[in-house]
């Protein structure tokens, strides 16, 4: 077995750092020319561009994940999560050399604005 990092442990970081609102250690986890799509946005590239979004994320809503259950294939780990207010999602992410290098999310834009009292766009 190697010792290298697997798909499953950068996620299950990514969780407890999202979970911290730790903005810097969520850029940490990406590659410099990630792809974070959530598919209820446009594609956000780049990992100063990714640590952005999260700290406009973090500045308008209190979001937790609660982890349903976290899968890995090859270079892939799915999470599956729900958080405390009811909304539930899926999110796919590519690790490459124990950064990720890749990320789509999907779940309901619309649920999460009106949960969190934000503005319909």
């Amino acid at each position: 077995m190697s010792a290298e990092i697997r798909p499953r442990q950068v996620v299950e970081k990514w969780v407890e750092r999202f979970n911290a609102a730790d903005v810097d250690g969520l850029a940490a986890l990406y590659r410099d020319d990630a792809v974070n799509h959530q598919v209820a946005n446009e594609p956000v590239e780049g990992k100063a561009n990714i640590r952005a979004m999260f700290a406009r994320e973090f500045a308008a809503a209190k979001m937790v994940c609660v982890v349903e259950q976290i899968l890995e294939d090859g270079p892939w780990a799915i999470l599956e999560w729900k958080d405390p207010l009811g909304l539930r999602g899926c999110g796919f992410f590519r690790v490459e050399n124990g950064l990720i290098a890749f990320q789509r999310g999907y779940w309901d834009k619309l649920s999460f604005l009106r949960m969190h009292n934000l503005p319909i766009e």
